[in-house]
């Protein structure tokens, strides 16, 4: 069955592009367009409206958004159970995942599994926490990689945990001693990473009480992390995200050590399709050995 004038319509309400659905799904903007305008025939009423910026949904097409995501589950659950039956195993999963987890942990899961199931594939949506709770609360999505949402309607299992280092420029003081004082964050010019998006930083300094002289935010770690190469301030983040990193940022533990725990989240109730659960398998079974290794020495101390 094919499902690719639904996955047309979901992709161009999520990115707000025909443009980019086209992108994704190797048609042209025509070919996308005819799509959605057949669709729109056969509902008699427009799904989208063109903007300076692209296209977003009409009122009536807010409307159907989530049936026509039931619908697209149920076309490749489907699918996925008839090439089961005739042995041939084919299907796709669409995740969700952090920025870290998706640079520096997802890709060699991603690798394994297609390695074994070739014929099935793995559409991946990166974003922050507070998007990614989103991607799980309108289904847009199978699964997502992420710190525990806090989200009642979402089943979420933890994989491993992750310390959080405070990153130095080189020369600092703290180099000597190998640590540094939670409270002494607040001693120096800090630089902050997406503030106030619920990432790791946000829930450390709100659980803590600290709060740093904030004197830059960034939307990007690296940018952060070649400031403080820099010498403009410090920062705080996970030993995962900066790991295979290069360059002079010294890297310390907390003093408490502070641990992050991620994990992988699904919206509970939901129909899941083979091929989601065949990669949930496979990563709970893969994801342990490959944890970071800071995760790995932390586990073998408790």
């Amino acid at each position: 069955m094919n499902s690719d004038k639904y996955e047309a319509f979901l992709l161009a309400a999520d990115y707000g592009s025909l443009t980019t659905a086209a992108e994704l799904l190797g048609y042209t903007q025509s070919g996308i367009t005819r799509m959605i305008q057949g669709l729109e025939a056969d509902l008699g009423f427009r799904l989208f409206v063109r903007n300076k910026k692209g296209v977003q949904l009409t009122e009536n097409g807010k409307r159907v958004l989530p049936y026509f995501r039931d619908v697209l589950r149920d076309i490749r659950s489907i699918n996925q159970i008839s090439s089961d039956i005739t042995g041939v195993v084919q299907g796709s999963i669409s995740i969700g995942s952090c920025f870290s987890m998706a640079a520096s942990w997802l890709p060699s899961m991603i690798k394994g599994f297609q390695s074994q199931n070739p014929g099935i594939t793995v559409n991946l949506r990166e974003n922050g926490n507070d998007a990614l709770r989103r991607f799980l609360s309108e289904r847009s999505v199978d699964l997502c990689f992420c710190i525990d949402p806090g989200m009642p309607e979402v089943e979420w299992t933890e994989l491993f945990r992750d310390e959080l280092l405070v990153w130095l420029p080189p020369g600092h003081p703290a180099e000597e001693k190998g640590y540094m004082e939670l409270w002494e964050l607040e001693k120096e010019p800090f630089i902050h990473t997406q503030p106030g998006q619920d990432t790791e930083i946000d829930r450390l300094l709100a659980e803590s009480g600290i709060k740093p002289d904030v004197r830059f935010t960034t939307l990007n770690a690296f940018t952060t992390y070649n400031m403080v190469a820099a010498g403009l301030g410090i920062s705080v983040d996970q030993s995962l995200r900066s790991r295979d990193w290069t360059g002079s940022v010294v890297k310390l533990p907390l003093r408490p050590r502070q641990y992050e725990a991620f994990g992988i989240a699904v919206p509970s109730g939901a129909g899941m399709s083979p091929a989601t659960k065949s990669f949930m398998e496979y990563v709970r079974r893969a994801g342990r050995d490959a944890q970071p290794a800071a995760a790995a020495q932390r586990s073998l101390r408790m």
